[in-house]
């Protein structure tokens, strides 16, 4: 079900977040619709970046949603909802990463040399994107953890080093050095033309994006029956 009509003589579509959660917090379902596609990429991409798994990244999306969306009470508006929302996926990764050891996820690799073939390769291309394959498996595998999340939030999401900073509960300065060490890692693992592929990988929209929000109000709608969402009155 998406989004339709109007409150007020304004677009729900037009409000900002502020506006969005009131009318979430009466349950409205447009107004959920809309606050997931809104952020589903940068939780997707911050997500992945801890666990290196597209699928459990996004039982981590489900889940910081529905916590979201029945803990309204608790958002202050003079946060951001975004830093909100990412901070709690943040909580929600690291706890699932603790319970194992994380791997790289082949999706992860094939999103990564899309760029590389947006068209259907001749032999010889094949062959070339095989190599990228192979070079990104290795560089995001060898990456340390802390640098891969930094370089996930900073330069693929492109949050402002405060920002990152909070999320990590890092110091700024911190965040600045780990960015540094995760470019020339890279750069050494890849070279400068194939550390710019990372800008344009981890995207999280179209269908994909759809089923998840429909599935996220699915299971509101359940919690809802019982009572369990909060209006913040």
């Amino acid at each position: 079900m998406k989004p339709s009509g109007s409150t007020e003589g304004v677009r729900i579509e037009d409000l900002d977040d502020a506006g969005l959660v009131e009318h979430a917090r009466q349950r409205d379902s447009s107004a959920f619709w809309l606050i997931i596609k809104r952020h589903n990429q940068r939780l997707h991409r911050v997500a992945r970046a801890i666990l290196n798994d597209d699928t459990e990244a996004e039982d981590v999306l489900q889940e910081t949603y529905i916590h979201a969306f029945t803990h309204l009470a608790e958002f202050r508006a003079e946060a951001r909802l975004s830093t909100w929302l990412t901070r709690i996926a943040l909580n929600e990764a690291l706890g699932r990463r603790r319970k194992r050891r994380p791997t790289v996820d082949a999706k992860v690799i094939e999103a990564m040399v899309a760029p590389f073939s947006a068209h259907k390769p001749d032999p010889e291309e094949a062959a070339a994107l095989a190599g990228i394959r192979g070079l990104l498996e290795r560089a995001v595998g060898d990456l340390p953890e802390p640098f891969r999340i930094v370089f996930v939030m900073r330069d693929v999401e492109e949050m402002s080093i405060e920002e990152t900073a909070f999320l990590l509960a890092l110091r700024p300065r911190t965040v600045s050095t780990r960015l540094y060490r995760a470019r020339r890692l890279l750069r050494e693992a890849l070279g400068d033309k194939l550390a710019t592929v990372f800008t344009d990988t981890f995207l999280f929209a179209g269908a994909r994006c759809d089923r998840l929000a429909q599935s996220v109000l699915d299971r509101l709608a359940i919690l809802g029956s019982k009572g369990s969402v909060e209006r913040g009155d």
